[in-house]
């Protein structure tokens, strides 16, 4: 009975265009990599500043395996916490502005342990519609009633506030979201929080590192504080280039994390080395504003490329740079064109994003090259209307009278 349902579910997905494949990757991540027996220029990964593979960083890890071994060896409340990860602690709730932080093992587990510990039965939670699934998944988990406002509407936000009957309301919402790449209306929210006594927390896993003054993320780039935005959720897998996440926030709020966020109380703490290599990543992120401007600079450079050949892209300056091509087929075809032509980039569907809306999410990174980024254009050039979402562009224009690439599209 089981492997006839499990049969004809992956069946199913496959005919609605929605299979999923693993590509192997052979040595590091970089502009470019080993993968499918082929060397490929790499546009998909989410390591924004090329640190990933910086020799100061892997130097730390290996220093750190030297002292600490390859694993922690328990939770961080029984003998698994170690300087490593204390010192980092204190280095992210600095680098943050916050009076401390805590270290999780994923982003998927911090969202989880911070909503399922904040609320529950009879609490509300307020969540953009295009949040990551996680902050979706941490709704119901804690047995909140979820409510999903459309997409960065700060006034339809405010008007579910109005009537909510919870205990308790949070208001959840990316920074800067992982498939659009647009940014949230930070300071829009958290007035609508202080003013209705709602609780803002914000996962800022694509902002932090990349955006705002020092690379302190969406929060820093509006000129919010702790005050304004209490509970801030950071990655360390991408702009930091290792592994982990971390909550910052008041030392109360993170104190009342290590006693209820039960995915952190019953998890084995990240490897010390982790720890160690992600210090040296922060001086990096500290020191070499350079990565930021560079990464900036590459974006721009796309975006107009991509205006001179029809290419619609979605309003974003960050480093994620989506082409919204619609149908899932479509989609998956010109990944497939462009890695013949000796590029990796990802073809992003549902349920990572709402249906019809399947797409090409680029990625840039500080150690691209502007060849590479020319390269990925004139590819994009050659790719045919049908694949590439040039021919939704002029389908559009032609009913509503908006020039090319003038007009934004909602994901």
């Amino acid at each position: 009975m089981w492997r006839n349902w499990l049969h004809g579910q992956l069946d199913e997905i496959e005919k609605q265009g929605l299979y999923r494949r693993r590509k192997v990757v052979e040595g590091p991540q970089g502009p470019e990599v080993n993968a499918e027996g082929r060397r490929l220029v790499n546009f998909c990964s989410n390591d924004y500043l090329g640190l990933a593979n910086h020799p100061v960083v892997a130097y730390a890890f290996r220093q750190a395996i030297g002292r600490y071994g390859a694993g922690a060896g328990a939770a961080h409340l029984v003998c698994g916490h170690t300087r490593a990860h204390h010192a980092l602690e204190e280095e992210l709730a600095e680098f943050t502005g916050r009076e401390r932080a805590l270290l999780f093992s994923t982003g998927y587990m911090a969202n989880l342990g911070v909503i399922s510990a904040l609320t529950g039965r009879g609490d509300e939670v307020f969540e953009d519609r295009l949040n990551h699934a996680s902050l979706l998944d941490a709704a119901l988990l804690a047995g909140a009633r979820l409510k999903r406002y459309p997409h960065c509407d700060s006034a339809a936000l405010k008007r579910e506030l109005d009537v909510s009957g919870g205990k308790r309301r949070l208001i959840a919402s990316d920074g800067v979201f992982s498939m659009d790449g647009d940014l949230a209306p930070l300071p829009a929210l958290a007035a609508s929080a202080m003013q209705r006594g709602a609780l803002l927390m914000i996962d800022d896993a694509h902002g932090l590192g990349v955006i705002g003054e020092g690379g302190r993320g969406s929060s820093a780039l509006f000129g919010l504080a702790q005050d304004d935005v209490p509970v801030l959720v950071g990655t360390l897998g991408k702009a930091f280039g290792t592994f982990g996440a971390f909550v910052a926030g008041s030392a109360d709020l993170i104190e009342f994390l290590i006693q209820r966020a039960r995915t952190y109380v019953y998890t084995t703490a990240l490897p010390p080395a982790v720890a160690e290599a992600t210090r040296a990543s922060l001086r990096l992120v500290r020191e070499e504003p350079w990565r930021r401007d560079r990464v900036s600079f590459l974006v721009q450079r796309f975006r107009t490329g991509a205006a001179r050949i029809g290419l619609q892209l979605l309003e974003s300056d960050t480093p994620i740079q989506p082409v919204v091509v619609g149908d899932n087929r479509s989609a998956v075809r010109a990944s497939e064109v462009l890695l013949a032509a000796g590029f990796l980039v990802a073809a992003i569907r549902p349920p990572t994003v709402p249906v019809g809306t399947a797409r090409l999410r680029f990625t840039f990174t500080a150690r691209h090259t502007e060849a590479q980024v020319d390269g990925l254009l004139e590819a994009l050039d050659g790719l045919p209307p049908e694949i590439s979402g040039r021919d939704r562009l002029e389908n559009r224009s032609a009913s509503t009278g908006t020039p090319p690439i003038s007009a934004g599209v909602s994901g």
